[in-house]
């Protein structure tokens, strides 16, 4: 499975998960509009360990989507959530949405 993208965030395909599940699927919480990259339909469940969140899809497909940004497709399987970063001359910063 390849990388999957949507904005500022990327999911990853682990072979694992690890972590205590949580209640919901929100993925990300945009910093400058509050919109929200979560998981509407299909099964899915969230889970945090150390900081890091992971996604386990369960059933065939389940769909991401965002106000900002087009739905996507994330097929059945385990990903690692992250925040994108990009580099400008003061630094390293986390791209927001």
């Amino acid at each position: 499975m390849q990388p999957i993208r949507q904005g500022d965030v990327i999911l990853l395909p682990v072979q694992q998960i690890d972590g205590q599940k949580l209640p919901h699927l929100t993925l990300a919480e945009g910093e400058v509009t509050g919109h929200k990259h979560c998981i509407i339909d299909g099964q899915a469940e969230l889970y945090e360990q150390d900081g890091t969140l992971y996604l386990s899809v369960l059933s065939s497909e389940a769909l991401l989507v965002h106000e900002e940004h087009k739905p996507i497709i994330i097929p059945q399987g385990t990903w690692m959530v992250r925040i994108q970063r990009e580099y400008e001359p003061e630094g390293w910063r986390y791209v927001t949405d």
